[in-house]
């Protein structure tokens, strides 16, 4: 068993591991970029990788503060769905249209989970980060190419 000071030093060494392995890769657009704190430059939307004991997972979170706007912007990601799965490679993800974070907020959320990984472990950390790197480049890909029809709704 971990103190919580023990996961917030794994965690921590884990992302300073994952950002100097990505630091050299440029953005879709070429752009030096902070993989780890991926910015899509429209709030309310974010590109979030998070990692615990037990998973690691990759999401869209859609959480602006306007309910119309948040509906918006789901129904957006809905229409540029086919192009967000060929810049993946994958159409397996979750879509959840109405959901909370731990914080109790609502929130639209495409994701994808890896199980059975821990953060903990740093002989996870390869899996963890070869989860990450396609997933994140893909959704920067993406982007580079779909946040102009989300700037055009607000």
């Amino acid at each position: 068993m971990y103190t919580k000071q023990e996961v917030s030093k794994l965690k921590q060494a884990f992302w300073t591991s994952f950002g100097k392995y990505m630091k050299p890769i440029l953005s879709a657009d070429g752009e030096i970029i902070s993989w780890s704190n991926y910015k899509t430059g429209i709030s309310g939307i974010s590109f979030k990788m998070d990692a615990d004991n037990r998973n690691a997972s990759i999401a869209i979170v859609i959480a602006p503060a306007d309910p119309a706007l948040h509906k918006t912007f789901y129904d957006q990601f809905l229409l540029h769905k086919s192009m967000l799965a060929a810049s993946l490679g994958e159409d397996d993800w979750q879509w959840e249209a109405d959901t909370t974070d731990e914080y109790g907020r609502s929130i639209s959320k495409i994701s994808k989970q890896l199980d059975n990984i821990s953060v903990l472990r740093s002989e996870d950390w390869p899996d963890i980060i070869s989860f990450f790197k396609p997933r994140i480049l893909a959704l920067d890909e993406f982007w580079s190419m779909a946040k102009y029809a989300f700037e055009a709704v607000m």
